[in-house]
């Protein structure tokens, strides 16, 4: 049911249509044609009754699988959608591969390049065009190309084009929350679970100017309610804000770095690219939610398409949409970045006690109550194998089990910064400005300290088109907070030389293993679904019916590989020899967990559908499947079978170093080419952590943030 009630939550975070989703981009309309004909190969309309399925005898059930296997990805807009995230989302090469093929696709000479003999027909003018070839033969053509490992740039094509599809088709809703194929797949969103019980309640609003609500006209005078020295130089459309600390970015560094800041009696000013959304404002919907509170709305590859990025855009950073795993910096790390990299700080008592600060701030408990049903798989399959367990620490209550913190807790009963450091931080006079986007440093000639440069504030852009003026924070000391994947390109952009910005990006790659338990209604996402090896129009939409009795199991390595970013969202990224190898053996022990949790099938998510049927068979057997199992290059490699990987946690592009040759910052989080400027955040690691960062970021950021109050002039 949709009551008023589920009304309350934030309208850009409700289902329904926005008139920017039906804009086409640059796509022509003969491309249009191509795009939709390839949408309809992805997700295909089927005869009734051609699907596989365990829920015979159910009328509510079936019913709804016969609708959901008419359902074409052709329709319900899907095609606009898609075309649109191209424009978008979409980085220049990614939209170049994509209209390359759309193009060849739809002319006659182009599709009998791609298609070869499958678009030849006997009558006038013989060769088809894409669009017009049989549905059984497109899908033929598209599943040559998924295996094509020579021309790997017009494989990436189809690859682009398949995830956006399957993103777009299930995790859109509309007005009511309701897509027509959750029911069939067994999705189900629950908005009316943990209403908030005071629909009002935002913790922050007396710190927080919101751009989007408002004009060039309001915006002075809302910023001067702040508190907030303001000027305007009318001519050249800027207006000048005076403050102690500007921190870009409210994430698990800027946040801790604002409460510090704030507490010592500095006034702080937050600068912040995303909207501010609490309890009140989450809907639990997918689609809108990762357009509203992730970094390119979620869709953020790497430039060969190899790793799919997850990194949050909102007030609270990661903490606000993370599962909330609070594990403290393993002692093994401390001593290798104390040691090898020579930063001291990370062998002192002064770290050690600010994790400890930073657990009990944000109320981490050593273990929840319950548990998951795909922790119930985790841990029922390591205890069979004789494998130890431990339990996650989180920054929850013991009951906590909302099972969406990922579209922001609902339930308000995770403490991520958005309701903790940055409560702190506003309670102490800090002002956060939402919906602004730092464009460059302001940065000086430096005539007396040691540092070449000066930073005096930042320069940004409201995103608000209604608003044209620019502000210009000007600070004694500047905070970088934005993450390893932002803050390396606005130090770029702002004339900073040092070659350690925007290297040794550590991304800790994870591939998934999952295995299907039939009696066990679990949940899917259209993230998941983006992810799901294609093999023909049937056997995807199979896959999605018995997603939500599937379990994933995943394997993270602490990764040697490195890449570079060094403008914003072109990531480059390459794993080391060693990574493969050890996620390959983490992702041959998750297929053993899963065995032996009872999974019936188990399986990998590489692009040949690679599965197991585990009914009947032998250890022989479950032995030569798991020596087919791999970790594989991504779709531009010249394999036959690939692999997509993804990745939550993002550090070292702007690492710590005992000096300029070896790192971006100094052990005190403060630029080497510039006085004044400081970074705190996970891009300052010095090499990849192994564990969720949140700790570690907050520890860090907390002890930084202490040394910039005490050494403050």
């Amino acid at each position: 049911m949709y009551d008023e009630r589920e009304r309350e939550c934030h309208p850009l975070l409700r289902g329904g249509e926005r008139d920017e989703d039906y804009k086409n981009g640059s796509l022509c309309s003969s491309e249009m044609e191509s795009l939709s004909s390839l949408c309809e190969v992805i997700l295909q309309p089927l005869p009734l009754n051609s699907l596989d399925h365990a829920h015979h005898g159910n009328k509510k059930k079936e019913e709804s699988i016969h609708l959901f296997s008419t359902l074409s990805g052709s329709q319900h807009s899907v095609p606009k959608k898609v075309a649109n995230l191209i424009a978008k989302r979409g980085f220049l090469e990614a939209v170049m591969v994509v209209r390359l093929v759309l193009k060849l696709l739809s002319t006659r000479l182009g599709t009998l390049f791609v298609a070869g003999s499958l678009c030849l027909s006997h009558q006038w003018p013989y060769i088809n065009k894409f669009s017009e070839i049989p549905l059984h033969k497109r899908e033929k053509i598209v599943q040559k190309w998924f295996k094509h490992s020579f021309l790997t740039p017009i494989r990436l094509g189809f690859v682009f084009i398949k995830s956006l599809c399957l993103f777009v088709f299930f995790s859109q809703a509309d007005e009511k929350s309701n897509n027509p194929s959750w029911e069939a797949i067994g999705y189900h969103v629950d908005i009316n679970k943990d209403l908030p019980n005071d629909p009002k309640e935002r913790p922050l609003q007396k710190g927080m100017v919101e751009t989007m609500d408002e004009t060039d006209d309001s915006l002075v005078t809302s910023l001067m309610q702040k508190g907030l020295d303001v000027t305007e130089n009318l001519k050249e459309n800027i207006c000048t804000v005076k403050c102690d600390v500007v921190i870009v970015g409210s994430g698990c560094g800027g946040g801790v770095a604002a409460a510090v800041l704030a507490q010592s009696g500095k006034k702080v000013v937050v600068l912040e690219k995303g909207n501010y959304f609490n309890r009140t404002d989450y809907s639990k919907l997918e689609g809108p939610s990762l357009d509203q509170l992730y970094e390119a709305g979620s869709i953020l590859p790497t430039l060969d398409g190899k790793v799919m990025i997850q990194a949050a855009s909102t007030v609270g950073g990661g903490s606000a949409v993370n599962w909330s795993a609070c594990i403290t910096t393993p002692p093994s790390v401390l001593k290798e970045w104390a040691e090898e990299h020579n930063i001291k700080l990370y062998g002192t008592h002064e770290y050690t006690l600010a994790m400890d600060k930073v657990c009990e701030r944000i109320g981490v408990i050593e273990k929840c109550k319950s548990e998951s049903f795909k922790n119930q798989v985790l841990r029922k399959g390591c205890e069979y194998l004789g494998l130890k367990v431990e339990d996650v620490p989180q920054n929850t209550s013991e009951n906590h089990d909302c099972g969406s913190c990922c579209f922001g807790c609902r339930s308000g009963d995770k403490k991520g910064t958005d309701s903790t450091w940055l409560v702190d931080a506003v309670d102490n006079g800090a002002v956060i400005i939402t919906g602004c986007k730092a464009d460059k440093f302001l940065l000086l000639k430096n005539h007396q300290g040691k540092r070449r440069k000066k930073c005096v504030g930042v320069i940004s852009q409201v995103l608000n088109q209604k608003i044209t003026k620019r502000l210009q924070i000007e600070a004694k000391v500047t905070i970088s907070a934005c993450g390893a994947l932002m803050t390396p390109p606005l130090m770029i952009y702002s004339g900073l030389k040092n070659p350690n910005i925007g290297k040794n990006l550590h991304l800790h790659p994870v591939l998934m293993a999952w295995g299907y338990f039939p009696d066990n209604d679990l949940n899917l996402s259209g993230t998941f679904a983006a992810l799901c090896p294609w093999e023909s129009g049937k056997d995807l939409k199979e896959r999605m019916l018995k997603y939500p009795r599937t379990a994933h199991v995943f394997s993270l390595v602490r990764d040697c590989g490195s890449g570079e970013v060094k403008s914003a969202g072109r990531i480059n990224y390459s794993l080391h020899k060693s990574d493969k190898e050890h996620i390959k053996n983490g992702l041959k022990q998750a297929i053993k967990v899963l065995i032996a949790a009872g999974a019936v099938e188990v399986g990998t998510q590489r692009s040949d559908g690679q599965r197991f049927i585990c009914k009947r068979t032998s250890d022989e057997d479950i032995e030569k499947f798991l020596e087919m199992v791999d970790a594989g290059d991504g779709p531009l490699s010249m394999v036959k079978d690939w692999n997509i990987y993804t990745s939550a946690h993002q550090m070292g592009s702007c690492r710590m170093g005992e000096s300029e040759k070896e790192g971006a910052v100094d052990e005190h989080g403060e630029s080497w080419e510039a006085e004044g400027l400081y970074v705190c955040d996970a891009s300052i690691f010095p090499s990849a952590l192994g564990v969720n960062p949140m700790i570690t970021i907050q520890s860090t950021a907390y002890c930084l943030a202490q040394g910039i109050a005490n050494n403050f002039r």
